[in-house]
């Protein structure tokens, strides 16, 4: 089915409170990014939430499910409570901020 546009400017528009957020499009479908931390996947029009204790706390009981055939278990945010501006963003705010900064990656060596 795959991910449409409109579901992206959505999730971003709803996160305007939170600067540095920004998507990729990756095999098909988006990762979302926050201060260049990746803390969720949209997949066929769904947000799938790393899952972190912190976010598990945040959440109280969350529904998990793989976000792609394989994947592990990720907490799956419904479209309903992606129009609560402030719960979604502190959502996303609170899982970025217990993930690992991101590995500064290696320059590419001149052949």
């Amino acid at each position: 089915m795959g991910t449409r546009a409109e579901t992206i400017e959505f999730l971003v528009d709803q996160l305007t409170a939170l600067p540095g957020i920004r998507t990729r499009r990756m095999f098909g479908e988006y990762c979302l990014y926050y201060d260049e931390k990746p803390v969720a996947f949209i997949c066929d029009d769904e947000l799938f939430v790393k899952p972190t204790d912190a976010g598990r706390a945040y959440i109280g009981e969350p529904d998990e499910a793989p976000a792609y055939p394989g994947s592990k278990m990720y907490f799956r945010v419904s479209g309903d409570r992606w129009e609560d501006r402030e719960w979604l963003a502190g959502l996303i705010d609170t899982t970025a901020a217990v993930l690992p900064a991101p590995k500064p990656k290696k320059p590419k060596q001149a052949k």
